[in-house]
């Protein structure tokens, strides 16, 4: 784990989640329990409805989270109800709390390469739609990170759960003089939850 992001973890701390997030949070904690217990594959396809900033930040701290606490077979993915790009102000975010980010092309849809740990594969990052080739088409949970793809998108295709997790978006402090430390704080929140949901998988 890459130093700077091991001290942001040591800093969540599990009584820092409100009791109603816990209840938000307790059917994905069950959902990954589960298919511990079968000894499957556990894919987490976080979808908003951009593509742009929740779902990439729970995409990536999820699974940087998996790691920390060697939580096996874990796959997470991310997708959207339509492709835009990843906003660039996540990757500068992410680059801020020691994530190392390596952009891969310079289209309108720019692919990034985010690595939270020197000897761990990347998480890839651009925007697609949540049925995208690149994600999983069945046999995953779809988390639900924003209410308008929530309500937009009844039913997700191949999914066996569907859950929501809902996050604010920051997108409503663009061009804003707080818009690096609202960015900062949202990663930091979805983070913590995602060592929440983690740590206590990790109980068993």
């Amino acid at each position: 784990m890459k130093t700077e992001i091991g001290e942001i973890i040591n800093g969540f701390q599990k009584n820092k989640i409100s009791e109603e997030r816990k209840q938000v949070l307790q059917p994905l904690i069950d959902y990954i329990r589960e298919k511990q217990t079968h000894k499957e594959k556990i894919r987490l396809n976080f979808i908003c409805t951009h593509n742009s900033r929740r779902s990439h930040l729970s995409q990536i701290w999820a699974q940087t989270m998996a790691h920390y606490f060697r939580i096996d077979n874990v796959e997470c993915f991310s997708g959207g109800t339509e492709a835009t790009a990843m906003f660039p102000k996540v990757a500068e975010t992410l680059a801020k709390q020691g994530f190392e980010i390596t952009k891969l092309s310079e289209n309108q849809n720019p692919v990034y390469a985010i690595k939270f740990d020197k000897d761990e594969m990347p998480v890839v990052g651009f925007s697609k739609k949540y049925d995208d080739p690149f994600n999983p088409e069945s046999g995953f949970c779809a988390v639900m990170t924003c209410s308008s793809a929530d309500q937009g998108c009844p039913f997700i295709a191949g999914a066996d759960k569907r859950i929501p997790v809902r996050y604010e978006d920051p997108k409503m402090y663009d061009g804003h003089a707080e818009m690096d430390e609202k960015y900062l704080q949202k990663s930091l929140e979805i983070g913590q939850e995602m060592f929440y949901v983690f740590s206590k998988v990790a109980e068993k």
